[in-house]
């Protein structure tokens, strides 16, 4: 079976890159593009050479280097139909599939964060890119989405594997742990993952990927049927989507 080599770094002030790589067919994909000279040292560190970028959405903090990465590589760039994505070959929706060489890469719309976003799930490597939608411990601003638009995106990424692991945009989990203690803090498994994220950020570790378990056990944003979360917002009775739309605007101003 083809196994995904997948190199993780940082960008910009708090962004993640992500590279992945199939050493079957020798090619290379950038899930999105944050920053040009990071990415290329990243290429370099490893000596792949970038065939295409998966673009999540449309947001210069993702795309900044798509233009530059194509000009100097030849990568093709693909992105979500719904947005003007720099140098963007090949537009995608809801349920595309396409050939990363040996996987295959499942497009999920993900709107919220942005009106168009997507993710992406190679099922045989078992990995989602979340982009902005969903985080470790949290999930995106509304810039253009409604709540309901990002709770929808949201209960798409919970229906996946438990075990898939998921890389999202930037290293936010020590912020969104402080708000998922607020609303959640009688939670032992947020409690015992919290103690786990202070460790990884003292010592200057990423604390991603995270998983689809572990965030439907411990991210606030995926708990809004739990009666302690809802206990704590004083909305018992609430639709969980109330809930959510709750939780979203307390962590705006938290």
């Amino acid at each position: 079976m083809a196994r995904l080599e997948i190199e993780q770094f940082y960008c910009r002030e708090d962004n993640f890159g992500v590279l992945i790589h199939d050493p079957e067919t020798g090619l290379t994909a950038s899930i999105d593009a944050p920053e040009e000279l990071a990415i290329r040292s990243a290429l370099a560190r490893r000596g792949w050479k970038l065939d295409y970028i998966f673009t999540t959405h449309h947001h210069l903090d993702h795309v900044d280097a798509n233009e530059a990465l194509k000009r100097i590589y030849g990568a093709q760039i693909t992105g979500p139909a719904a947005e003007k994505i720099p140098g963007a070959d090949r537009g995608v929706k809801d349920s595309d599939r396409f050939q990363f060489g040996s996987f295959e890469v499942q497009v999920i719309s993900t709107p919220g964060h942005t009106a168009g976003e997507v993710s992406y799930y190679l099922p045989q490597a078992k990995v989602a890119f979340t982009g902005d939608t969903l985080f470790a411990l949290g999930c995106g601003r509304l810039f253009e989405g409604t709540p309901a638009d990002m709770y929808a995106s949201l209960q798409k990424l919970a229906l996946l594997p438990v075990d898939t692991k998921v890389y999202c945009g930037h290293e936010y989990t020590l912020n969104n742990l402080r708000f998922a203690l607020d609303v959640d803090g009688t939670n032992p498994a947020l409690k015992e993952r919290g103690r786990e994220i202070e460790r990884l950020r003292a010592e200057g570790l990423p604390t991603l990927p995270t998983s689809i378990g572990l965030e439907m056990a411990t991210n606030p944003f995926l708990r809004v049927h739990d009666s302690a979360v809802r206990k704590q917002l004083g909305m018992e009775d609430a639709s969980e989507l109330q809930v959510f739309a709750e939780l979203r605007k307390r962590k705006d101003h938290f």
